[in-house]
């Protein structure tokens, strides 16, 4: 064989086999990172969640599966708003990856997607604790758009184009909102401490606001009284754990509950709040009753469907205050500062002293006898 057709046997040699490597980095870049987007998370079956983990350590939070929904394991398996836990797997199905960046551990610190340094950490558990799927969102890309995430458990490291913003606190997931009434529905209010206690109503035309038994002498201030007057239209917990006591008078380790606040509707619904307060801090114990205890009859004669209206709102009323009792009895919660005040206002606070009117006329002093000048009555004359 001539040195000419060596020559080119040699070229063609090298040629397929640098072909041969490219094709393998290729190969090895299409099934490690793509670059058109995908979603990050594939094949998540949500029956399959038995816990998920928000952060590590001593301050990750955990939604533990119970029954039909989940409960935050971080404040005494409180139930947790299936809302809420909807909302966080619809946002992490949704999010998409383009460039792979990395699997190698060593670059995870820079990046910021460890489970020290990253802005949020998600895993999702088994029933035997081990992990299913999970990420951690890292810092936002130096150039261009994308936020460093990593996938779990294979650890690769992608941008991704719609990083979701994660709630990861224990009360995001739980329902805030403990009552909120209507004030047009508010027939009464009554506040008592050690002090004493006063009621409010609310006068015919639903407007203003009475004290009940005025002391001699006062009136009400203006402004003060609507805010204890309207204090459950919308009353929101901070936090929440479990009351170990459920006894009279209720006590929930150090906490004392000498304080009460009565709210009565026009529909005979009365929410009773207990009030503790420890270290500038306010904790309270919710209950419901219903006072209208005439048992609702059904069937007979003919009724008129106003009636029936009113029998069916009693009945939905009543029901709403045992689930109400159902749902909040058991628990103590914490509220802020600001709505504690309106909770817990001493009458002398709501009060001052009520001004005489006024005298635009001299009275004129009955022994005094008017007499009129007789010049003057000449002149008239």
């Amino acid at each position: 064989m001539s040195n000419r057709n060596l020559t080119i046997l040699g070229i063609v040699a090298v040629f397929v086999v640098v072909w041969a490597v490219f094709q393998s980095r290729v190969s090895d870049r299409r099934r490690t990172g793509p670059d058109v987007p995908v979603y990050l998370i594939q094949g998540l079956d949500p029956a399959d969640i038995d816990s998920i983990v928000f952060g590590a350590g001593e301050s990750a939070v955990t939604l533990k599966r119970q029954g039909r929904g989940f409960v935050v394991v971080n404040n005494d398996n409180y139930p947790a708003e299936i809302s809420e836990i909807s909302d966080l797997l619809s946002k992490c199905l949704e999010i998409q990856t383009g460039q792979f960046i990395t699997d190698d551990a060593a670059n995870y610190e820079a990046l910021e997607v460890t489970e020290e340094k990253a802005r949020s950490v998600v895993k999702f558990l088994k029933p035997d604790s081990s992990l299913l799927v999970g990420f951690a969102i890292g810092k936002d890309k130096e150039l261009g758009q994308g936020t460093y995430i990593r996938l779990l458990p294979d650890d690769k490291v992608y941008v991704a184009l719609n990083t979701p913003w994660v709630r990861t606190g224990a009360m995001d997931y739980i329902k805030q909102e403990l009552i909120s009434v209507k004030r047009e529905d508010i027939e009464s209010v009554t506040v008592g401490s050690a002090n004493g206690e006063y009621t409010l109503k609310a006068k015919e035309d639903g407007e203003e606001i009475m004290l009940v038994d005025v002391p001699a002498g006062k009136k009400l201030k203006d402004g003060d009284s609507d805010s204890v007057f309207t204090a459950l239209t919308n009353l929101r917990c901070d936090d929440v754990k479990r009351a170990p006591a459920l006894r009279e008078p209720r006590k929930s380790s150090d906490l004392t509950f000498d304080r009460q606040y009565v709210c009565t509707l026009k529909d005979s619904t009365v929410y009773a709040i207990k009030i503790a307060q420890k270290d500038d801090k306010t904790y309270v114990s919710c209950e419901a009753g219903f006072t209208d205890k005439e048992p609702v009859m059904k069937g007979g004669e003919v009724e008129s469907e106003e009636e029936l209206k009113k029998k069916e709102a009693k009945l939905l009323a009543r029901d709403k205050a045992k689930e109400f009792t159902a749902k909040h009895g058991a628990w103590v919660y914490e509220i802020a500062e600001w709505k504690a005040k309106n909770l817990t206002k001493e009458l002398s606070d709501l009060l001052e002293d009520e001004q005489e009117p006024e005298e635009t006329e001299q009275t004129q002093d009955p022994n005094v006898v008017e007499t009129k000048d007789p010049n003057s009555v000449e002149a008239e004359s």
